[in-house]
């Protein structure tokens, strides 16, 4: 290559350099971080009488600095807030008098930043403190959308019609209306959880991946064109949830304490409820325990409101049959020996088929199983008994009584101790002529002292017999110092099981398996065994006690 070639490429280099440098220089400018970052805080209504402001908690922030394009207020009560101006008008909810800091964020050219604090002290006289209650349940509760109520979502008008700006007028929805779409049906896997935190309100929504969007908004999720859409769309984390009276057009009408609560809950980092409207504070109209009606401005259209209505129970559009015929059922108010005419002994070591190498004996002594004070006690003693180290009973409807669907209840208090093993369940009729796995077992609960509190349920059929049982799980509170009530509800679609209203597990049900004849009761303590696992070499005795046995159909 000439020399006179290479002066040339590199005077072409050096020109495309010059021009790639002049392109930086104009897009980015002056690249320095943003200084002389100054900040002042308002307190509205402050006077020399109320140095801590009028009680609303509004605190009006002015940040400057040279340099700065935007900024950023972080607040210590969780919440933050862009500000392109560097004017932001801030509601602290904490009741009574509270010293927050707050951290400004000056970004220049570039993403350059500089960042100061400043403690801002209000009062905040605001409080709510039954809704709180209501929403968390005094520390964590779900919430779901009332699917199955006509105007669980809808949309009116936000003006000044006192007459109808207080419901969704324009439209609501219709029972489980959005369901079976792929466009909508997202909405009804929201589970939205409020907790306590700290003495801090704070929400998580679950949306199993998905979000309804309305079609305004499609576009933050990627989407496009007419029609509201489930679009994959991350909404999880925790979001912090602050409280301020509403100012709506409905706390102006004259009749608003029938139609508003009056209380706002708002959200940080645009956290919202369930369907994408592009706002993240929401008036509640209504509240108690288990029902809770939301009304939301549509973000980007002042005109229209959007009405939520959410429960405490999750949407079913196909729920189990109402069974409310008591076809069974044992109170235990006579003192003695148990009912014969419902209940026989299953006496033994479990050695007849019906074992897992638990420890126990099988007997009918007033020492193991007796009706007391309103309830059947069944006692697991250690002590020699039919050459075995412990002593327990077993009782069952066998021969007595037996149904096929339906409703189980039995109120229970479980008992402790490390070896423990009592169950609640039940087993096919058929068994005889169809040996287990194939009659079928119905678990409803069983125990382990060796993992307390921790409930079973456990489905057994053929494929799943011995350790490969269909098996859910929960943790429940005080199962051993508290009556809770069992209950499985049982169709020809699926065999479900409770502790009171959790559900414990939930198994399909249909012609293939062995859950479509008559099962009948057993009720036993048993010791060890595969599942009871290793004993206390302290236990000496505990009791489940059943206050009553129940089945509807």
């Amino acid at each position: 290559m000439s020399k006179k070639i290479i002066i040339n490429i590199i005077a072409l280099l050096s020109l495309f350099l010059t021009v790639s440098c002049q392109k930086d220089d104009y897009a980015f400018g002056n690249l320095s971080a943003p200084s002389n970052l100054k900040v002042t805080a308002q307190i509205i209504g402050k006077t020399a009488d109320a140095p801590d402001g009028d009680g609303s908690g509004m605190v009006k922030l002015i940040a400057t600095a040279d340099n700065a394009v935007s900024y950023k207020y972080i607040f210590s009560d969780g919440t933050s807030q862009n500000s392109p101006s560097g004017v932001f008008t801030k509601r602290f909810t904490k009741t009574g008098v509270n010293t927050y800091t707050v951290t400004i964020i000056a970004t220049g050219r570039g993403g350059i930043a500089t960042n100061s604090t400043v403690d801002v002290t209000v009062l905040s006289n605001f409080s709510d403190d039954e809704a709180v209650q209501f929403l968390t349940n005094g520390s964590s509760q779900k919430w779901y959308w009332s699917a199955s109520e006509p105007g669980h979502l809808g949309v009116g008008q936000n003006d000044g019609d006192a007459a109808k700006n207080f419901f969704p007028n324009y439209y609501s929805a219709t029972p489980f209306e959005k369901a079976g779409s792929p466009t909508s049906s997202c909405l009804y896997e929201n589970v939205l959880t409020f907790s306590l935190v700290g003495g801090q309100l704070k929400f998580e929504l679950d949306n199993g991946g998905a979000t309804f969007f309305n079609a305004s908004f499609k576009n933050v999720a990627g989407g496009s064109g007419a029609g509201d859409a489930c679009l994959a769309y991350d909404a999880t984390g925790v979001k912090t949830v602050s409280l301020s009276p509403s100012e709506s057009v409905v706390t102006k009408n004259p009749d608003h304490q029938t139609q508003t609560r009056g209380t706002m809950l708002n959200f940080s980092d645009g956290g919202f409820m369930g369907y994408y409207i592009g706002q993240s504070s929401y008036e509640i109209l209504s509240i108690t325990a288990n029902r809770m009606v939301v009304r939301a401005i549509m973000g980007g259209d002042a005109s229209l409101a959007w009405y939520h209505t959410f429960t405490t129970t999750p949407p079913n559009q196909t729920p189990d049959p109402d069974f409310t015929n008591l076809v069974f059922s044992d109170e235990f108010n006579t003192d003695g020996a148990p009912d014969a005419a419902k209940w026989v002994y299953d006496l033994g070591k479990g050695t007849n088929g019906w074992g897992n190498n638990e420890k126990q004996n099988y007997t009918n002594s007033a020492t193991n199983v007796i009706v007391q004070g309103g309830s059947l006690k069944i006692t697991a003693k250690k002590e020699a008994s039919g050459g075995a180290d412990y002593s327990s009973a077993r009782l069952k409807t066998d021969g007595k009584f037996a149904f096929t669907y339906g409703k189980l209840e039995i109120k229970a208090k479980l008992p402790t101790g490390a070896g423990t093993w009592p169950a609640l369940w039940m087993l096919g009729q058929n068994y005889a002529t169809k040996p287990w796995p194939a009659c079928g077992e119905i678990d409803m609960m069983e125990h382990v002292g060796n993992n307390q509190n921790v409930i079973l349920s456990t489905l057994h059929y053929p494929g799943h017999s011995g350790g490969d049982g269909n098996t859910g799980s929960k943790t429940i509170p005080n199962v051993s110092t508290e009556f809770h009530v069992y209950k499985t509800i049982w169709t020809a679609s699926s065999v479900k099981t409770y502790v009171d209203d959790t559900m414990i597990h939930s198994v399909p049900n249909d012609g293939t398996l062995p859950f479509n004849s008559d099962f009948f009761l057993i009720l036993n303590v048993a010791m060890g065994g595969n599942l009871g696992g290793n004993i206390d070499p302290a236990f000496t005795q505990s009791s489940m006690e059943i206050d009553y046995v129940r089945v509807y159909q």
